[in-house]
């Protein structure tokens, strides 16, 4: 499929790593997740899977005119410019666009990032101008950094609070201007050129590592996949149209049945059991895990949580997150989760007495309703 303006190599058409594309598309059905870090050598489709998700899914409504890409249907998540002129009596316009992808430029300053008042102009003739930043041309869209390990840590700090937060605020000189910031936060990074501190780590919340494929047939179908592109886009593309639609289509549909998606207290402290066991510090995991697994069910058609469920959610929650020891691996294997999940599944249910089962609503932030099952 073609992205409006430019080819883009198809999502559907990049060769194996099925847990780095099934990571961002999770994070396509809920933003909320929170983003991943891609973590592996040079020359494994990162950019390439990115871009070819962004150029896949729907064209956004947005106020017409606008740099925010503000949802003229969502007033709460307006920019203070919107809210000005709705108050000031005027009525915003819509159109479609394509869902932005912005790459974040080498060496981006905070104002580059952020975006920047004119106090000048605010002083002189009383305006309120902000210029945009990349949080704002990214929203409602994919952010790619690449090599974020390299970035300065505050930059990161920005980039991560924008993504939690999903609101980017200025202020200057007692002036401030806020507009929506959600979007995908995608980093990439090659753990040998230096790793990013526990805490910036922790803050991504699903992690992939990725490695070239080493299966001789499947190196071919890369080769003859991207010589096919180069030699004719227009007609490769063409090609994986078909498929290209079923998989929007597949993200489409699961995002109208997120928000049905429901989980038990047994699903949480299934979870918290498990990351309890795992000897996870803090709890942004778990919650992740939560989010992540949710967006899974969607995706698999299902209203209600499984085990297989959270353990695709922890496969990818947990790389970035489990202890080690000097000098060696990962203490845990990724592989054991299936039969952790279910002992702590067992205890959940024998924690969890019947008449105390709460099924929750799908909105994981916080504001969905409890209901006795």
């Amino acid at each position: 499929m073609a992205e409006r303006g430019r080819m883009v190599f198809p999502f559907t058409a990049i060769v194996n790593q099925e847990r780095m594309k099934r990571a961002l598309i999770l994070n396509a059905i809920n933003f909320r997740i929170g983003g991943v870090l891609i973590r592996g050598e040079r020359g494994t489709a990162k950019s390439t899977v990115a871009r070819g998700l962004a150029a896949l899914l729907p064209e956004i409504k947005v106020v017409a005119d606008h740099a925010f890409n503000c949802d003229p249907d969502q007033p709460a998540t307006w920019c203070t410019s919107c809210r000005t002129r709705v108050e000031q009596g005027e009525t915003l316009t819509a159109t479609t666009r394509q869902v932005p992808f912005v790459e974040l430029p080498v060496g981006a300053t905070e104002d580059r990032v952020v975006g920047t008042l004119d106090i000048e102009r605010a002083i002189q003739k009383g305006e309120r101008r902000f210029e945009p930043g990349v949080l704002a041309a990214a929203n409602r869209g994919i952010l790619y950094v690449d090599e974020v390990n390299l970035l300065d840590d505050h930059i990161v700090d920005v980039l991560l609070d924008a993504a939690a937060m999903g609101v980017n605020t200025v202020e200057r000189e007692g002036i401030s201007f806020q507009h929506p910031a959600r979007f995908i936060l995608v980093g990439t990074m090659n753990p040998e050129e230096g790793d990013l501190r526990p805490q910036l780590l922790d803050r991504f919340a699903l992690c992939v590592d990725v490695t070239g494929v080493h299966d001789a047939n499947a190196r071919m179908a890369i080769m003859e996949r991207n010589l096919a592109y180069e030699q004719d886009g227009e007609a490769f593309c063409e090609e994986w149209a078909p498929q290209e639609q079923v998989l929007a289509q597949r993200i489409e549909a699961a995002r109208r049945l997120l928000p049905e998606v429901r989980y038990t207290r047994a699903d949480m402290a299934t979870i918290a059991e498990m990351m309890a066991g795992l000897g996870v510090d803090g709890h942004r995991g778990d919650l992740v895990i939560l989010k992540t697994a949710v967006a899974h069910a969607a995706w698999e058609e299902r209203q209600r949580l499984t085990d297989r469920d959270i353990i695709v959610a922890a496969e990818l929650a947990l790389p970035h997150r489990l202890k080690r020891r000097p000098f060696d691996e990962v203490q845990t294997s990724i592989e054991q989760l299936d039969k952790m999940v279910a002992m702590a599944r067992e205890h959940a249910e024998e924690t969890q007495p019947k008449d105390r089962q709460t099924v929750y609503d799908g909105d994981v932030s916080g504001k969905g309703r409890e209901k006795k099952a």
